[in-house]
């Protein structure tokens, strides 16, 4: 799952050269490639530490980075936002984002859980309406309507098949959904930074916070997978295990850089269908490092819901509304780079 910290970016309005389309496009593909790997060692991670340590370790490697980040774009003042209660609502509506989509990855495939979590894009053309009031056409309802309907191809409740962690990444997506509204509130003041500084200080605390709960593993739960990832004690990492887990904040720090630059250089309506490239990452990493190819109703469910989310963008595009989604984050609708 990619950074949420939504950078800001480029509307699309006006000449855009061809080379600067390339080079967003190449941006948002190396930025999607590097939070692809920052998923799979979470995965690799889920079987023996649990989910608390890790987004710990990831946000205290995140924290000095974004400081600096803050500090480049603004100033250190910049932290002592009027609007911090919202700030912090929103991270830990983030949080929630975060933890669902994480637990999910430790008992699903990889592509699985990516395809899934795709249905951000449809929660949030559905809540647009109510939360911002603005109009939805029945084309985009339609397209919310058969993106659900490729859920349900994909998770087939009632059928054996059938695994309740398929719901973490449709919840981590309509959490995402909620923390762009809350973003658009907090565009018009705040920084991308500042929004990324308070929403990675939730996620510190909210880590240390389960850890206080469940870091000595009186309570683990190794029933499933999720569970298990959940409610593990912690562990002391080796060398390696610890590398990987801060190469998670370098990661998300790397990713973030690359989205930013991405929606600044070129138009979102041209860089953001490339967001989809993470699941040909999901495929990839899931084959060579689990064994894992997607069933036959998994390709048509995915199908169906990158379809519907690629209709939508399409739709926003033709009609000139904004494109709320990107994986990377908010775009704030000002078209005023951030830094």
């Amino acid at each position: 799952m990619s950074e949420l910290s939504q950078h800001p970016g480029r509307a699309g309005a006006g000449i855009v050269r061809r080379d600067e389309r390339l080079k967003g496009i190449l941006c948002l593909v190396a930025g999607i490639a590097l939070f692809s790997l920052q998923d799979l060692i979470i995965k690799l991670l889920s079987s023996e530490y649990p989910v608390h340590q890790a987004l710990a370790v990831r946000a205290a490697t995140t924290a000095p980075i974004l400081l600096a980040l803050v500090a480049v774009d603004g100033g250190l003042r910049s932290l002592a936002s009027p609007r911090a209660g919202l700030l912090l609502v929103r991270g830990c509506v983030m949080f929630a984002a975060y933890l669902s989509y994480y637990l999910g990855l430790a008992a699903l495939p990889l592509a699985y859980c990516v395809s899934l979590y795709f249905t951000a894009p449809l929660f949030i053309t559905a809540l647009s309406t109510v939360v911002l009031g603005e109009r939805v056409g029945p084309r985009r309802w339609a397209a919310v309507a058969i993106g659900f309907a490729g859920v349900l191809v994909m998770v087939r409740p009632g059928s054996e098949v059938f695994d309740w962690a398929a719901l973490l990444p449709v919840a981590a997506a309509c959490a995402y959904a909620v923390s762009t509204m809350l973003a658009r509130h907090l565009g018009a003041t705040e920084s991308a930074g500042v929004m990324s500084f308070y929403g990675n200080a939730i996620y510190l605390i909210a880590g240390l916070a389960l850890a206080a709960v469940f870091g000595d593993g009186r309570h683990a739960m190794e029933v499933h997978d999720s569970l298990a990832f959940l409610t593990r004690g912690w562990v002391m990492p080796t060398a390696t295990d610890l590398a990987l887990m801060i190469f998670c904040g370098v990661l998300a720090a790397g990713g973030l850089s690359f989205l930013s630059q991405a929606y600044r250089v070129a138009p979102a309506a041209v860089v953001a269908p490339f967001e989809y490239t993470s699941l040909g990452w999901g495929v990839l990493w899931g084959y060579l490092f689990f064994s894992d190819l997607p069933g036959p109703w998994t390709w048509v469910g995915v199908s169906i819901i990158v379809g519907a989310g690629l209709f939508v963008l399409y739709r926003e595009r033709a009609t000139g509304r904004p494109t709320l989604w990107r994986r990377g984050g908010w775009r704030r609708l000002n078209r005023r780079p951030e830094r």
